[in-house]
């Protein structure tokens, strides 16, 4: 390598005609034919845009993971639901009953559990925008689907779609750019009450064959693969009463132990782990530290880790690596713009994130991310403006770091 180079986490803005269409399509007003062909050219708009800022590897925007407005916190995850067999949307009554039946001796989520950070800044999510941009704490349960039969994957025809979008806007782009493709993680994949499985973690472990039907789609089709794995750090917020975390890190072996059973036989090289601490615009009080649960995170067999380390909770972070020893051939992905702030980055700051990683795991295995997606979760001006940041900071980075 001769330069630092970047990438992103994944969900960009969608086009207004994107989100109309979707919108549309939810409501059975669009033909599959007029869909087909928005949702192609927006994706060649969006590899188009990002291939003009110069981010080096670029994706389809995830926008084969409909949202149907501006603000979206669940499309990364809820796209999965059609693409699984086992999953029934039920009654609050079934719901209430099912997490009841949870093992009281074992570590377990709720995702409708309140987190929390939202007791412990109560007025402020109810009086501010933090409250705002939460509303994810609010979804009825019964809005999403339980576990109530054995998972199996049927979203063939959808992933080969989501290829099919990257392809050929890498194609309408005139470009060979190794591109990738975020996919859900087993253990995010049924963050769902469950019904079937004896527990939880049951669960976890029967997604991960439905799941790698996915992930080898992605990687068959020559593109890297990134498992959005928020139920790695984020869900710590989602336990009540709060777990040890010894306790904790047993939670997050089950599902690494997933998540390596469903990448089995695959290139680890084409495989990022992404973690994050959730995209809502609060205070973040509760995070579970890095150091916490990093010996676990590397225990998966992948080829890099995307994590936050942008972000006012988790900056201090890059510390973790200063004692430790990447695999060979590991990529680290920091962000270096953040997800949950409007405030735009200057290129120096983001340069200097870059270099403080740099100095400590060496140049040629840091690749500058974002934190987080940054479609549904901010302005697409703001969005834009700080992948133009990322760009920017990665050539002063690189010239004070090659002299490139």
């Amino acid at each position: 390598m001769s330069r630092i180079l970047t990438t992103h986490v994944g969900s960009l803005p969608r086009t207004k005609e994107l989100l109309d269409a979707n919108k549309r399509r939810s409501q059975g007003n669009i033909s599959d034919a007029e869909y087909a062909q928005i949702i192609e050219d927006s994706a060649r708009q969006v590899v188009a845009k990002q291939f003009e800022l110069g981010i080096d590897i670029v994706n389809e925007g995830e926008y084969g993971h409909a949202m149907g407005s501006e603000v979206n916190y669940g499309a990364w995850w809820n796209y999965i639901f059609p693409r699984l067999s086992g999953l029934e949307v039920v009654s609050r009554e079934r719901i209430e009953a099912a997490l009841a039946k949870q093992p009281t001796n074992k570590v377990t989520l709720s995702e409708f559990t309140q987190r929390r950070d939202f007791a412990a800044f109560a007025d402020v999510y109810a009086t501010t925008e933090a409250g705002d941009a939460s509303k994810n704490a609010d979804i009825d349960v019964r809005d999403f689907p339980a576990v109530t039969g054995p998972i199996s994957y049927i979203g063939q025809d959808e992933v080969a779609r989501d290829v099919k979008l990257l392809k050929d806007a890498l194609a309408a782009n005139n470009s060979d750019n190794k591109g990738f493709i975020a996919s859900v993680s087993p253990g995010s994949a049924v963050r769902l009450t469950n019904e079937y499985y004896e527990d939880d973690d049951a669960a976890v472990l029967a997604s991960a064959p439905a799941m790698h039907e996915e992930y080898k789609a992605i990687t068959d089709a020559g593109f890297d693969l990134q498992l959005d794995a928020p139920d790695l750090a984020e869900s710590w917020d989602q336990i009540n009463p709060a777990p040890t975390v010894e306790g904790y890190q047993e939670f997050l072996k089950v599902r690494v132990d997933a998540l390596n059973q469903a990448i089995e036989g695959l290139p680890k090289e084409q495989i990022r782990l992404h973690i994050c601490w959730g995209s809502w615009h609060g205070p973040h009080s509760t995070d579970i530290p890095f150091g916490e649960i990093i010996d676990v995170l590397m225990e998966a067999k992948v080829g890099g880790m995307s994590f936050e380390a942008a972000g006012p909770r988790h900056a201090h972070e890059w510390r973790v690596w200063e004692n430790r020893t990447l695999p060979a051939g590991y990529k680290l992905y920091p962000g270096v713009i953040s997800h949950n702030t409007n405030a735009l980055e200057h290129p120096d700051l983001v340069a200097d994130r870059i270099v403080q990683f740099a100095e400590v795991v060496g140049a040629d295995n840091v690749i500058a991310s974002s934190d987080c997606g940054l479609g549904g979760r901010l302005h697409r001006d703001i969005a834009w403006a700080k992948l133009d940041s990322l760009v920017q900071g990665a050539k002063i980075a690189s010239q004070r770091l090659y002299g490139a």
